[in-house]
C-alpha cells in the first residue's frame, strides 16, 4: 500500500503529465505547443488581458508567458494595444484567428474536463476543488517561507 506522500506526490505526477500530453495531442493539429493552449483559452474567456495576469491565470513565469505571446502575436493569433505602457502592462486581444482557435481550444477543454470528472457529483467536485486550493495554499506558503529562511540562512 502506497504511503500518503506516494500517493499525493504520485498522483499529482499522473495528473501534470496527462494535462501536458493532451494539450500537445489535441493542439497539434493548430502547430501550438502546450504552454500556447492556456494563453489563447483564457484571453478566449475574458477578451483582453495583459501578459501580467496571463501569468496570474495561466500559473507561469514571466519568461514562458512572454515567450509564448511573442509567439502568438507573431503567428497572428493575438495583438497587443500599446498606448505608451510597458510590454509587460500592454492588453492583449485574440484576432479573428485567434478567435477561432480560442474557440476550438474551449470546447477541447470542456469536453476533457467533461470526461475526466465522470463519476463525481457536483458536491464531491466542489470540496475537491476547495480541498486542492486549500493544499496549493499551504505548499505555496511552505515554500515561501523556505525561500525565506534560506536567505537568512546565506546572509
Amino acid at each position: 500500500m502506497l504511503s500518503r506522500f506516494e500517493t499525493f506526490t504520485v498522483l499529482i505526477a499522473k495528473v501534470n503529465r496527462c494535462i501536458h500530453r493532451l494539450k500537445a495531442e489535441e493542439m497539434a493539429e493548430f502547430c501550438l505547443k502546450s504552454s500556447h493552449v492556456s494563453c489563447l483559452y483564457y484571453l478566449y474567456k475574458a477578451n483582453s488581458l495583459t501578459a501580467k495576469e496571463l501569468c496570474d491565470l495561466c500559473g507561469e513565469d514571466k519568461a514562458n508567458i512572454s515567450r509564448a505571446v511573442k509567439y502568438l502575436e507573431n503567428e497572428g493569433y493575438l495583438r497587443g494595444e500599446a498606448a505608451g505602457q510597458k510590454r509587460y502592462q500592454i492588453a492583449l486581444s485574440l484576432t479573428e484567428k485567434g478567435k477561432e482557435v480560442g474557440q476550438a481550444i474551449a470546447v477541447k477543454i470542456d469536453r476533457i474536463l467533461l470526461l475526466a470528472s465522470e463519476g463525481l457529483d457536483e458536491e464531491s467536485r466542489k470540496v475537491f476543488y476547495q480541498s486542492l486550493a486549500l493544499i496549493c495554499g499551504n505548499l505555496e506558503r511552505i515554500c515561501a517561507e523556505y525561500g525565506e529562511e534560506k536567505k537568512k540562512e546565506e546572509n
